[in-house]
């Protein structure tokens, strides 16, 4: 299967599932939940938006590592949290109410902050080397990531408005598309770079482990110390680990037209699950322990 099929019409048929998937399970009323409990929203897209992509450069700067290997990072580190943080949250016990919230607004506010970011860490990771063939033009990729992700989520609440029961039915097909979808893009990326994997694997392997606990510990104990409660505290931990691995993965290998770009992408979706099931054991005992 050639690289241009998985970019131009694989990544972009599974990124709208995922997203259309999100948006059939989206309300009105889940954008309005930030004047319930706005302290906790905060908290949650600061550990996502801003201490995350810190933690992201931190690594990349400290871990030798090729350029593009250091750019796919921080665009693992740059994206909204996955669609299936609201479900590890659920398994957990964590407030799903906060994390669906979450998800939503941190997609809504990373197809702003993806271009700009992501535009510097190019600059920056890669802007200097032999390597730039391509940059990261900040209107397209604003368009772009709008038409991936913002576009199916409007047509997906549009639709749960309509016809609610059906779309609620179509939630769950989604869902296992996504899945699915996700594995195979997977898979695809790994093949591609078969020849390069042990290389990458001994860049990545470390910088995606240190990029997901320390982001979900930093989520956790920064809830703690602001005094949320155990279920917010286990949701935004959740929330700022659990990425959506597919968007890095659409703009590194789509949009930056660079397969070594999604490796980190890759590796962390992978990886992630792991310590979603660790946050998923944790949690209930957390719940048990300490009950709303």
């Amino acid at each position: 299967m050639q690289t241009s099929f998985l970019t131009a019409v694989l990544l972009p048929l599974a990124l709208a599932i995922i997203m259309l998937g999100m948006g059939l399970s989206l309300l009105p009323e889940d954008f309005l939940r930030v004047t319930k409990y706005p302290k906790a929203v905060a908290i949650g897209l600061i550990s996502q938006l801003i201490f995350l992509p810190i933690i992201g450069f931190i690594i990349a700067k400290i871990i030798p590592m090729e350029p593009a290997i250091a750019m796919g990072l921080m665009i693992i580190a740059l994206c909204p949290g996955g669609v299936s943080s609201n479900i590890i949250t659920f398994l957990a016990k964590g407030d799903v109410a906060l994390s669906v919230t979450l998800t939503a607004f941190s997609s809504l506010i990373t197809v702003f902050t993806i271009p700009i970011l992501g535009n510097l860490a190019y600059q920056h990771f890669i802007g200097k080397t032999e390597t730039a063939a391509i940059g990261l033009p900040i209107g397209a990729t604003i368009l772009q990531i709008f038409l991936m992700t913002l576009l199916p989520i409007s047509l997906g609440m549009i639709f749960r408005q309509i016809l609610p029961d059906i779309a609620l039915r179509l939630e769950k097909v989604t869902n296992r598309l996504a899945v699915a979808f996700l594995a195979l893009i997977i898979l695809l990326v790994i093949i591609r770079e078969w020849n390069n994997l042990p290389s990458f694997l001994v860049q990545v392997g470390l910088s995606v482990v240190l990029l997901n606990t320390i982001s979900m510990l930093v989520g956790f104990y920064l809830s703690k110390l602001l005094k949320l409660n155990s279920r917010q505290q286990i949701c935004i931990a959740i929330e700022v680990g659990i990425q959506n691995g597919t968007l890095a993965i659409a703009i590194t290998a789509g949009l930056l037209n660079n397969p070594d770009m999604a490796i980190p992408a890759a590796i962390y979706s992978l990886f992630m699950n792991l310590t979603g099931l660790i946050a998923i054991n944790y949690g209930r005992k957390l719940a048990d322990k300490n009950p709303i």
